[in-house]
């Protein structure tokens, strides 16, 4: 059974991924040079598209690593940490924040546009207004 793990973390002056990987006897590491502070998506995105080309350490043999057993409440504790933290809905819940998501991204870019158009409106009042003073006396 493999694991693997991608931890973010800052390596002044980048922020760095570490993404190590442990199959049976097996570990290797990849580093990962993002510069910025990488979004998630971007992460994800990052991995999508560059998996293939991610370059491992060679692998490392030793003996499989098998985590000390926990006791059953404590693993409940943290199946219910990770939940909460991640913001798990059912798919119904999903659907309705992404459809509130492109609702506000539209509803951004129509008053954006709204008050492009009015102050390209202002300024060409403004120029004619400035061409009148000119004209005449």
């Amino acid at each position: 059974m493999g694991t693997s793990r991608l931890t973010i973390l800052f390596d002044d002056p980048f922020w760095i991924g570490l993404y190590e990987r442990e199959d049976g006897t097996e570990y290797s590491v990849c580093r990962i040079v993002f510069g910025a502070e990488p979004r998630d998506q971007e992460v994800y995105a990052y991995l999508l598209e560059h998996w293939r080309t991610l370059r491992f350490s060679p692998p490392r043999p030793g003996t499989e690593h098998l985590p000390p057993p926990k006791s059953p409440k404590r693993r409940q504790r943290e199946a219910r940490r990770m939940t909460q933290a991640a913001g798990i809905g059912t798919k119904a819940q999903q659907a309705l924040k992404l459809q509130q998501e492109q609702g506000k991204q539209a509803r951004l870019a129509r008053t954006r546009q709204q008050r492009e158009a009015e102050e390209a409106r202002k300024f060409q009042l403004r120029q004619a207004r400035r061409k009148e003073k000119h004209r005449g006396h």
